[in-house]
C-alpha cells in the first residue's frame, strides 16, 4: 500500500475522532513515513526539516490575532453593531419590512468579508456584533440558518480571490508557496484570477440559501434573547478613531511590504504609541491574540513536515503512476476525484489553510501528469483546500457563527450551521472548482 495513501488516511481518521489535528499531522507523517521505508530517524529528521516552511504564515497568524484582540477592545466593532441596530430598529412594521431583511443580510456579508481583510479580526467580530442583533433577526423572522450562510460565505469567500489579509496568506503564503515547492512555475497574479470561477459556486450557494432555502420566516423565542442579551459598556470615540487610523496603517503597511506580520505589526504600534493598548497591557493582548489565533498556525507547520515526510518517502511519485494507471487519460474523473477527495481531507482537519501543503505534494504532480495547465492546476488545488471549510464541524467558518447565533441556546452547531454550509457551499464549489479545471 501507498505510505502517502496510507498517511493520509490514517491522519483523516484521527481527525474526525477529533483528535487534535497537530497530534494527527504528526503521528500519521511518521506511521507514513515507516511504511514507505524510512527509520525512525530518518522520518523524525525529514518531519523536523519540513516544520520551517510554515513558520511564516504561524507568525502571521499570531501577529495578526494580537492586532485583532487590539481592535476589539478599541470597541469599534461595538459601534458597527449599533449602528446595524439603530438603522434597522427604527423601522415600523419591522417584520414585513423585505427591503429591511435584505440591508441586515447586505451589511452582515459586508461585516464578514471585512473582517477577512480591511478590518482583519477573523471571527473575533461575531460574538461581539451578533449577540446584540439575535432580537432583530426575531423581529425580521429570519432564519438563523440562512444568517450562518451569509457569515459562512464572508469568511471563506474573500481568502479565495483577495489577495490582501487572509486572503494574502491564503494565496500567496500558502497556496503559491506551496505550488512553486512542489513543481509548477506560476507567478503571484494568477492565483486569484484561477480561484474567481471556483468562488462564483460560493456565490451561488448564497444565492440559493437566500432566495430558496430559507426565504421563509422562522419564529424564535423572543424571551430566551432578552435573557441572554450582553450588558452595554462604555465606548470611547478617541479609541474607535485611533481604531481607524491603525486599520489604514495596516493595510497600508502590509501593501507595501508585502508582509501580513509587517502589517499586523504596524497596526498593532498604532494602539500602543497611542495608548488604547498600555505598554503594560501588550504582552496580555498578544498572549491573547496567539491563543485565538495561532492553533491555524501550529496545524500548518506540522502539516509543512508532513508534507515533506511524504515526499522523502518517494510515495507522491508511486502515487502519481498508479493513478494515472486507474484512471488513464479521463481528465475530468481525475480532476473530480481529487476534489472529492480534498473535501474528505479539508472536513476532517477543519481548516483549508492547513490543507494545502498536504494536498500540493500530491495534486502538483498529478495535475501535472494528466496535462492540466498551470491555471487549472491552481484552480483543483486551492478548490481542493477550500471544499469542506465550510460545513467542517471543527472550521472557524461554521464555529465563528454559532458562537454569535447560539448566545440564547436557539441555534445548533451541526444542524444550523454545519449541515446547511456544507449543503450550500461545499456542492457549489465540487460544480464550480471542477468546471475551472476543464475551461481553463
Amino acid at each position: 500500500m501507498n505510505p502517502v495513501v496510507i498517511a493520509v488516511c490514517i491522519m483523516l481518521v484521527l481527525a474526525l475522532m477529533r483528535v487534535n489535528v497537530v497530534v494527527a499531522l504528526t503521528f500519521s507523517a511518521i506511521i507514513g513515513g515507516l511504511i514507505g521505508g524510512l527509520s525512525l530517524t530518518d522520518a523524525i529528521s525529514a518531519f523536523e526539516g519540513g516544520l520551517g516552511g510554515g513558520a511564516t504564515t504561524a507568525l502571521s497568524y499570531a501577529m495578526l490575532g494580537a492586532f485583532a484582540v487590539a481592535i476589539s477592545r478599541s470597541g469599534i466593532t461595538d459601534v458597527l453593531a449599533q449602528k446595524v441596530i439603530k438603522r434597522i430598529s427604527g423601522h415600523e412594521n419591522i417584520a414585513a419590512a423585505t427591503g429591511v431583511k435584505y440591508s441586515v443580510l447586505i451589511i452582515l456579508v459586508l461585516l464578514a468579508i471585512s473582517s477577512q481583510n480591511v478590518i482583519p479580526v477573523h471571527i473575533a467580530f461575531i460574538p461581539i456584533v451578533i449577540p446584540p442583533l439575535l432580537h432583530v433577526f426575531a423581529k425580521l423572522k429570519l432564519d438563523r440558518r440562512l444568517i450562518a450562510c451569509v457569515l459562512t460565505f464572508g469568511l471563506v469567500t474573500p481568502y479565495m480571490v483577495l489577495p490582501i489579509g487572509f486572503g494574502g496568506i491564503f494565496l500567496n503564503n500558502i497556496l503559491l508557496k506551496n505550488l512553486h515547492d512542489n513543481g509548477l512555475d506560476v507567478v503571484a497574479s494568477q492565483v486569484p484570477v484561477a480561484m474567481i470561477l471556483p468562488a462564483c459556486g460560493m456565490v451561488f450557494g448564497l444565492l440559493t440559501a437566500i432566495f430558496v432555502s430559507y426565504r421563509k420566516p422562522r419564529e424564535y423565542s423572543v424571551a430566551k434573547i432578552l435573557a441572554s442579551e450582553p450588558e452595554k459598556k462604555v465606548i470611547d470615540m478617541r479609541h474607535v478613531y485611533v481604531a481607524i487610523g491603525a486599520i489604514f496603517a495596516a493595510l497600508g503597511a502590509q501593501l507595501y511590504s508585502g508582509s501580513m506580520i509587517v502589517g499586523g505589526l504596524v497596526g498593532f504600534m498604532v494602539f500602543t504609541f497611542t495608548g488604547v493598548i498600555k505598554w503594560k497591557e501588550t504582552h496580555d493582548v498578544f498572549t491573547k491574540g496567539v491563543h485565538m489565533m495561532a492553533m491555524i498556525g501550529f496545524i500548518m507547520i506540522a502539516a509543512a513536515g508532513f508534507a515533506a515526510v511524504m515526499k522523502a518517502t518517494g510515495g507522491v511519485e508511486t502515487l502519481v503512476n498508479s493513478l494515472e494507471a486507474i484512471i488513464g487519460n479521463n481528465k475530468p474523473l481525475a480532476s473530480l476525484l481529487m476534489l472529492v477527495v480534498g473535501l474528505l481531507v479539508t472536513m476532517g482537519i477543519g481548516s483549508s489553510f492547513s490543507t494545502i501543503p498536504i494536498l500540493a505534494t500530491i495534486y502538483v504532480p498529478l495535475c501535472l501528469s494528466f496535462g492540466f495547465s498551470p491555471m487549472a492546476t491552481i484552480a483543483i488545488v486551492g478548490t481542493a483546500a477550500a471544499l469542506g471549510d465550510a460545513g467542517s464541524p471543527a472550521s472557524d467558518s461554521t464555529l465563528g457563527p454559532t458562537s454569535g447565533l447560539n448566545a440564547d441556546g436557539q441555534h445548533d452547531h451541526i444542524w444550523d450551521s454545519v449541515v446547511p454550509t456544507f449543503i450550500h457551499y461545499n456542492l457549489p464549489l465540487i460544480a464550480f472548482g471542477w468546471l475551472a479545471s476543464m475551461v481553463l
